[in-house]
């Protein structure tokens, strides 16, 4: 058994054939966990795991790029737009309204993001934060003041970039509340009203290019235990060993193929990693075009090989890991 702790067939990417897909997923004996962006998809996941009496569970909450719109637009080609970002206000009462799904796990993928920034005529540099995805981008944020000649100051942008920083801290933020302020419903477990034990929810963790920010926000947020995981993650051997420090897992996925993060699979403890798809991205180069749950196993193969054990142990560990953060 396995256990994709981070996909998203609730995106469009599976509109006509999300329930094919997990129903491939399941006959294989992988599990999955949908991951939510945004209301709708949060929404959307949910919808989907209350069809299934096990295997398939939802995370809920709001991406930090989705606080701007029109932040990211990737094209698969001229025609389609594979991702978009959206503007959303955090509605902590309508989030709260979809933990009460008994088939409701995580509160994710919330998170700091600070890969892609606003734009604006003048450009300038930010160093990145250690982060493997981390290139040093030029970019400018919106609505700065213009020098005489029509240029924008670097400080006056550096100024809307810290309010860009700020405002996804607010909603992670707001959002850690909600994972603590978690209410469980009250009928069998995982059931679409199912009763679950009077725990907080564990947070699944977006960070791209802002880990320094992030374990400095987390270790500020000390009034309470969190309990989560890292998704995807990119970040340094000494940042692991910080999150580690701090009890969350880390999850990694199709991206080990493409960097290096050998050393950090090796020196993480199996019993803090997780396994993950992030599908339709991070597609494994074993396969091609969109990436599904079943493909997980790639990345439980390439695990084992890198830390010299065998895929068994593998896949029995990353599923206990799943099944005791999740409660799955």
């Amino acid at each position: 058994m396995l256990v994709d702790t981070h996909a998203h067939l609730n995106f469009n990417a599976y509109k006509e054939d999300a329930d094919e897909v997990i129903r491939r997923s399941l006959d294989n004996n992988v599990w999955m966990i949908n991951v939510g962006s945004t209301y709708e998809t949060s929404k959307r996941a949910v919808e989907i795991a209350e069809r299934y009496e096990k295997g398939v569970y939802a995370a809920i909450g709001l991406h930090p790029i989705h606080l701007n719109a029109g932040l990211v637009k990737i094209k698969l080609d001229k025609e389609e737009i594979a991702f978009n970002s959206r503007e959303e206000e955090f509605d902590y009462k309508k989030y709260k309204e979809l933990t009460q799904s008994g088939k409701v796990v995580a509160i994710g993928e919330i998170g700091l993001d600070y890969y892609y920034k606003p734009k604006t005529p003048h450009q300038f540099r930010e160093q990145g934060q250690g982060d493997a995805l981390s290139t040093g981008k030029a970019y400018s944020a919106p609505g700065v003041a213009r020098k005489p000649n029509g240029e924008i100051s670097t400080g006056q942008a550096k100024i809307k970039f810290e309010q860009f920083k700020n405002r996804q801290k607010e909603v992670f933020l707001q959002q850690l509340e909600l994972a603590q302020d978690y209410n469980p419903p009250t009928a069998s477990s995982h059931s679409p009203k199912g009763e679950r034990a009077p725990l907080n929810l564990p947070v699944i963790f977006h960070c791209r290019v802002a880990h320094d920010d992030l374990i400095t926000t987390l270790q500020q947020y000390n009034n309470r235990t969190i309990k989560g995981v890292i998704h995807c993650f990119t970040g340094t051997q000494e940042q692991a060993e910080k999150y580690l420090k701090m009890g969350f897992y880390l999850g990694f996925n199709g991206l080990i193929f493409k960097l290096n993060f050998d050393e950090i699979i090796k020196e993480t403890p199996l019993d803090k990693i997780l396994i993950e798809t992030d599908c339709p991205y991070l597609t494994p180069p074993q396969v091609e075009g969109r990436n599904e749950p079943i493909y997980v196993k790639y990345v439980a193969e390439e695990i084992a090989k890198i830390k010299n054990l065998s895929f068994e142990e593998i896949a029995k560990i990353t599923t206990e890991n799943a099944q005791r953060l999740f409660g799955i």
